[in-house]
């Protein structure tokens, strides 16, 4: 090499040296990378000047490095020792499902004295999270937590100190037994609570005035949505509920009204020790809604035991009419022939002036091969295949004569191709 192109490699290196040193996002994968990789970040960490960080990314795969996986946490606490400066803004961390996650604990006197003041995003995966001190997060409008170690009152304080809160999300936060929002919370527009087992209807928001989209999936979504929402979060628009038939509400009247509901969002379970359930009382749900634009009611069943309107000689229920001037798309999936659920669909065609769209979908939602994305749809065994075929002939039945001109009516039948298989009806 010359000494001119050894003089310009020279220069290249410094200034890249100069550049990855002070780079602004740093993200780390380790265990796709391979084990080794471990060191080697662990120098770059060392040698960053952490001056302009604005977003970590750690993610961490025991899976690939099983005899790494008990001597990696040292290395954590330095890694965010350096990353976590008054310039950061995004901070993830996402750790593998192992006992080993839960034993590290994020260290949370980093996000003091203005070490986190700038940070905007916190997303924490698979780890031990415990603040007990008053945390810095003044600015932080995104919180993300995925299988924490956490419990109501360590979130509690966490909350406390997050004033510009936006979004909440919690998933699989098993150590919260009560959730209670601060009332300070006055920018939370958006809380998501999914499969905190032993969550019980704690939910004590307050009055989240700017609340715009709760999603609720525990057992108990039914029943606290219906005896709290509406006073709590009275701004609510979108809703989305997700529940087991022992948990569902059948009481006619709620509390109150939800005035600014314009999407609502409902996916149930059926447990096999369950009763059927009817689902003529979600018509007090839906009156509950004056502005609702748009009903999801998504239905997710294990077994066939059921009140079928097939061979029932007795008279369709009905219930008081309720004119809804705004609801313009209806979408049942998991429709099935039970008598309720067609008496439900029955009374939205009565009582709806506005609706356009009404599909009702006999198979599970999941993927099909009209789509050209996939070969073949979803599986169905030979009695969800009976059952759907069943629901098909209700529909023509019962409600397909009710559909007016303006409605267009979408019935998602079993495939003649992959679901091919004798009906017993």
């Amino acid at each position: 090499m010359s000494f001119k192109d050894a003089a310009r490699a020279a220069c290249v290196s410094r200034a890249f040296r100069h550049s990855w040193r002070c780079h602004p996002n740093l993200i780390c994968c380790i265990g796709i990378l391979g084990s080794d990789f471990i060191n080697k970040f662990d120098r770059i960490m060392k040698n960053h000047s952490g001056i302009g960080i604005k977003s970590v990314k750690f993610q961490y795969n025991s899976f690939y490095n099983t005899r790494r996986s008990t001597s990696i946490s040292h290395h954590f606490d330095s890694w965010h020792q350096i990353a976590i400066t008054p310039w950061i803004e995004e901070l993830t961390i996402s750790l593998s499902l192992s006992s080993f996650n839960m034993e590290y604990s994020f260290p949370c006197s980093l996000l003091a004295d203005g070490r986190a003041s700038s940070m905007r995003h916190l997303y924490l995966g698979n780890c031990g999270f415990h603040p007990t001190i008053n945390l810095d997060l003044r600015n932080l409008t995104r919180l993300h937590l995925i299988n924490v170690h956490i419990t109501g009152d360590e979130l509690g304080c966490l909350l406390s100190n997050s004033h510009c809160l936006e979004q909440l999300e919690l998933m699989y936060c098993n150590g919260i037994i009560c959730l209670k929002i601060p009332s300070l919370l006055q920018c939370l527009s958006h809380l998501e609570v999914f499969d905190c087992r032993i969550l019980q209807v704690q939910l004590l928001l307050g009055e989240s005035l700017r609340m715009k989209r709760l999603s609720l999936h525990y057992p108990d979504a039914m029943y606290y949505a219906h005896a709290k929402l509406p006073s709590n979060a009275p701004n609510l628009e979108t809703l989305t509920l997700e529940c087991s038939t022992d948990k569902m509400v059948d009481t006619p009247i709620l509390p109150s009204k939800f005035l600014h509901l314009k999407c609502l969002t409902i996916d149930h379970t059926i447990i096999s020790s369950s009763p059927a359930y009817n689902y003529l009382y979600l018509v007090y749900f839906l009156d509950a809604c004056p502005s609702l634009e748009t009903f999801l009611l998504g239905i997710s069943q294990n077994h066939m035991e059921h009140d079928s309107i097939i061979g029932d000689s007795s008279h369709m229920r009905q219930m008081p009419g309720h004119r809804h001037d705004n609801l313009r798309s209806v979408e049942i999936t998991g429709f099935y022939s039970a008598k309720s659920l067609i008496e439900l669909t029955c009374y939205i065609l009565d009582n709806t002036v506005a609706l356009k769209y009404l599909t009702l979908d006999t198979t599970r939602g999941f993927f099909s091969c009209s789509t050209g994305e996939h070969d073949r749809c979803f599986p169905m065994d030979k009695i969800m295949i009976t059952e759907a075929n069943r629901a098909v002939l209700a529909i023509q039945t019962y409600i397909e004569r009710k559909v007016p001109s303006t409605v267009k009516l979408n019935v998602v039948k079993p495939c003649s191709r992959c679901h091919a298989v004798e009906s017993y009806l």
